[in-house]
């Protein structure tokens, strides 16, 4: 009985894991949102918070945001084997597509309507990464830290007028959270 739950939890897992990579048109930050939406909202599998770490780590992880993200999503569902799953489901379909696209590589350059199905793709990519960005401000504006919100403000500011890397932001936010971390383990000891 349990070997049947465990398939069909791997089984829900990697094809969930490959609609959504096969629907994703746009980068990391819009899978980000589809992952919560399914495994928050819907399978409630995770939590909201724990989407949020998770969001945390793949973006400040070296490789791909959506294969990150599916090894830490496959490894809480279901340990070393839902993360293999997850990455193959989330691996699957782009490594599909690019390979039929190369094989017609020409006429797919060339084709206007193919151009122009990329154009409005960019508009409907533009909304979700808003939508993205507005739901991780309201999570970090719902922990009622006032350095958090503070924070956040500031690297908004960084990015935007004075254009610094987000690479950078990243980094140094890693750094900041080291060190709270930190202190707070060193008061905890004292």
């Amino acid at each position: 009985m349990k070997k049947e739950k465990n398939a069909t939890i791997l089984w829900q897992l990697f094809k969930s894991m490959f609609v959504l990579s096969s629907c994703t048109f746009g980068g990391g930050f819009v899978i980000v949102s589809l992952m919560k939406k399914k495994f928050v909202d819907e399978l409630q599998w995770l939590e909201e918070h724990e989407m949020l770490d998770i969001t945390a780590i793949t973006q400040s992880s070296p490789g791909p945001l959506p294969v990150n993200a599916s090894v830490i999503i496959g490894y809480r569902i279901a340990g070393i084997l839902g993360s293999f799953i997850a990455v193959i489901g989330t691996i699957l379909p782009p490594m599909i597509i690019i390979s039929l696209i190369s094989l017609c590589y020409e006429q797919f350059r060339t084709n206007e309507y193919i151009a122009i199905m990329l154009e409005v793709t960019r508009a409907g990519v533009a909304a979700v990464i808003v939508d993205v960005t507005l739901n991780l401000a309201t999570n970090v504006l719902k922990l009622n830290n006032t350095f958090y919100t503070l924070l956040m403000i500031l690297c908004f500011i960084a990015v935007v007028l004075c254009k610094v890397s987000a690479m950078l932001i990243i980094i140094v936010c890693l750094f900041i959270g080291i060190a709270i971390e930190t202190i707070s383990c060193l008061k905890e000891r004292a």
